[in-house]
């Protein structure tokens, strides 16, 4: 993270009122982009979710993750394609991260495509491994499924972030 990300930027609860802003983000960075539902629906399970805005308000990035027992599944990580290059993943990562180790939770779980080279390259210098594949995890063109790469990072001391448990 750089110190300019840093500085300028602001972050704060989603909420639903943000899902607006929040979808036309989504639609610009993604060819399967998430619905309104899927927002709406996040946000009234009480899932974490935060957006990162600029200094005048700007939407720049936004995470969405579900807690489950001593786990955090992250659902969504997504910057503004106008944003992007600039550390904002890592930042919002960074986030993420921080609230889940403050909750004391074992380990933070994701799935990305197994196309999106670029993030899977973000996790692993995160620390994330490689657990397994989704096959068929994700809308694809032409009616295809897209396989998911399923990765983990163990969040305290000694825990393990792996499959056997």
């Amino acid at each position: 993270m750089t110190a300019g990300v840093a500085q300028a930027a602001n972050f704060r609860p989603m909420q639903a009122a943000d899902v607006d802003r929040v979808l036309a983000v989504e639609v610009q960075a993604y060819g399967f982009p998430w619905s309104r539902g899927n927002f709406i629906d996040s946000l009234a399970a009480g899932h974490w979710a935060e957006v990162m805005e600029d200094g005048d308000g700007g939407l720049i990035g936004y995470w969405l993750a579900m807690r489950a027992l001593d786990e955090v599944h992250l659902l969504n990580l997504t910057v503004a394609p106008a944003h992007q290059g600039r550390g904002h993943a890592r930042t919002l990562l960074d986030r993420l991260e921080a609230r889940a180790r403050e909750g004391g939770l074992a380990s933070l779980w994701l799935e990305v495509r197994l196309s999106n080279e670029r993030a899977q390259r973000l996790y692993t210098r995160r620390g994330f491994v490689q657990q397994g594949l989704r096959r068929g995890y994700y809308p694809a063109a032409a009616s295809r499924r897209e396989d998911a790469v399923v990765m983990s990072l163990a969040l305290q001391e000694g825990a393990r972030a792996d499959a056997a448990g």
